[in-house]
Order: structure tokens, then sequence, then C-alpha cells
């Protein structure tokens, strides 16, 4: 399975703090946006990534992560000339998905919770048709929303609907078989001019193959679209890093647990970092502090 990250988009949400970088730049807590995205594709299992950008930002996502070879993956870049929606994504990345399946992630979702990695693992094992992860949100008119049936099963989902079937939203993460690209060329924009991801769920919804899998109790899904936003971002994984002594997202450890680097590539990474925590906590991974692997 191939993945894609989509960091694309202008950010004007985020004026000023976005005039002169990319909003996935932006750090939240110890790191780059992106890095929460990049290490949930990880935890899925998949190494070949397509980072899809604007022509201003790729180059900086470049700078920032190069080849990937640090952490045991391999990183292409892309350039969306205009944000011309979520499904332009696999259009663009056509050539990169080739005969494979593909998982694509938001570059300014986050996702945590214990048993997160067993359910990525799952979707990304999936042969054929989708999976989308569904999250309780409050201001359902905001998002893509799923309709359940009385047996839970997925009936419709509707782009930010006036009057909203449920409260459950479809996150910024999707996994799709091969079909996804051709379904993707064949689109018709939206009112809104753009390719929406809603429709690609809705032809995989229709044909019976969506699997709308709920992130419940013990799970936390942000999307870092606001200041506000940002700085809830920045409390929760500080909050969490604190008190349960394992970073999020934390690319040097889950590459190395999954024993796609050495541990003399992984003393490398470690160098440059020496003087934070960041690097103090990449310390006591190698010493084999922490007894979970990842596992779960």
């Amino acid at each position: 399975m191939k993945g894609i990250i989509l960091a694309g988009g202008s950010g004007t949400r985020l004026y000023p703090l976005t005039m002169v970088t990319s909003k996935q730049l932006l750090p939240i807590y110890d790191k780059p946006m992106i890095y929460y995205p990049l290490s949930v594709l990880m935890s899925a299992g998949i190494r070949d990534i397509l980072i899809i950008s604007t022509p201003e930002d790729t180059p900086r996502f470049e700078a920032l992560l190069g080849s990937g070879a640090q952490f045991g993956i391999q990183l292409s870049y892309a350039v969306q000339p205009s944000p011309d929606g979520l499904a332009q994504a696999f259009i663009i990345g056509a050539d990169f998905i080739g005969d494979d399946s593909v998982a694509m992630i938001l570059g300014d979702n986050i996702f945590a919770g214990h048993g997160l990695n067993k359910r990525l693992l799952n979707a990304a094992n999936k042969k054929e048709g989708a999976t989308v992860f569904g999250y309780y949100v409050d201001d359902p008119e905001r998002f893509g929303i799923v309709e359940f049936d009385s047996e839970g099963k997925a009936i419709s989902i509707e782009e930010k609907p006036a009057e909203p079937k449920s409260n459950y939203c479809v996150t910024g993460l999707y996994f799709y078989d091969n079909k996804v690209v051709e379904y993707a060329k064949n689109l018709k924009p939206s009112p809104r001019g753009e390719l929406e991801i809603t429709d690609l769920n809705r032809i995989y919804l229709e044909a019976g193959v969506l699997e709308v899998e709920l992130l419940g109790q013990g799970f936390t899904w942000l999307d870092t679209g606001t200041h506000e936003s940002l700085v809830d971002a920045t409390e929760f994984v500080r909050t969490v890093e604190t008190h349960q002594h394992r970073k999020i997202a934390c690319l040097e450890e889950i590459a190395y647990l999954n024993h796609w680097i050495t541990r003399d590539q992984l003393m490398e990474s470690i160098e440059p970092l020496k003087k934070n925590q960041y690097g103090q906590y990449l310390m006591d991974v190698l010493a084999g502090k922490y007894i979970d692997k990842l596992h779960g």
C-alpha cells in the first residue's frame, strides 16, 4: 500500500501565521505538524509516501524531511498548483500509486489513542473497498457527515449538511483500493468547483464496500485549521506526553521499533537533537526503557 499526505492549501484561516510558511510546518508542541500525519501512515506499515503541497511549500517539506531514509521510508514530492479538492490528490498521485492500494491523510490532522495502530493495520491490509474513520463532532454542519441505520451501518454521506443526519463526521484519513484513481478521474467538480472526497466515498458506499470505523471513547482526532485548534493540539500533545511519558508522532521511534532503521541510524538522528528533551527521549528509546514496543 502507498501513502499520500495532502499538505496544500493557502492557510488563509491562520493568517498572519501562514503568510510565509505552510500551515503543516507550524509547530504542534515539539514537532512540525506534518510529523503527525506521517506517523499515522508509518504506524499503518506504509513506507512509500507522496507529499503533495503548493509550488512554494514543496521545497520546504523536502528540506525538512529529505528522502525519508532517516525514518526508514521513501518520500516523494508532488505539486498541487491550486487547491481544487481533496480527491484531486489521486489524480496528481496516479503514477505514484500505480497498481497499488492507497491511504491518504490530510496534513493538518492529528490522531491519537490506544489501539489506533491495530485499526490502521486492519484498514491497510484490506484488499478491496474503502475504510474511513468516523468521529463525533459538535458542529456537524462543517464536515462530511455519515448517516447510520439502526444496525449501525453507514447509509449516506453528505458534505457540510444544513440539516445533519448524525454527529459523526468523516475524518481526514482514507484507505482505498486501486479503483480510487479511476473514480477520481471521472468525478465532476462540485458547486464549489472542487473534486470532493465525499463524492468518492459515496461511490464506495453505494457499491456496498465502504467501511466506516468509528473512533469512539479513548481516541482523539484534531483538525488544526484555526488558531484556537492549534493551541488545543499543542496542549493535548504536551499533556499526553508529560503524563504518559511517551511521545506522539516520534518518527524516529516508530522507525526503530518497526526495525526500519538500525541502532546506528537512530544514534545518527539523535546527534543534532541531544540538547533537548526530544533527543533525550530517543536516548531512552535506544536504552530500551519502554516495554510495550508500540503494540496496540
